[in-house]
């Protein structure tokens, strides 16, 4: 069974930064695309971040391009999302996906989800 779990989320003042991981279990992490989804209260999913297992390729959404940077480490089976030049907007349910391809996660549709951690940025 996959387990992702996330950890990192909290409340910041714009400008700020915060940096989420996610650790994960139950799968072939190093044959796994990973990836951040958010919601925020009222709004729709959307994609936010994805991160192949090949050549460690990775995709934004437009609006975090330059502030946001997504990691893994197979090692340890953790991704990691840098957030920085944090905006009131950016505030949301921040949730670790898994899925086998990018495009289900830039769909919103992955096979795997985590919890979840809220991100709350203060203007």
């Amino acid at each position: 069974q996959v387990q992702l779990v996330e950890s990192g989320g909290g409340l910041v003042q714009a400008g700020g930064s915060l940096r989420l991981s996610c650790a994960a279990s139950g799968l072939t992490f190093s044959e796994s695309v990973m990836g951040w989804i958010r919601q925020a209260e009222g709004k729709e999913r959307e994609f936010v971040a994805a991160i192949s297992w090949f050549r460690n390729n990775t995709q934004y959404a437009d609006s975090v391009k330059g502030r946001f940077t997504i990691s893994r480490d197979n090692a340890k089976n953790t991704v990691t999302l840098q957030m920085n030049s944090l905006k009131p907007e950016d505030t949301a349910v921040y949730y670790c996906a898994a899925d086998s391809q990018t495009w289900h996660i830039v769909r919103v549709t992955p096979g795997s989800w985590g919890q979840g951690t809220q991100v709350t940025v203060s203007s």
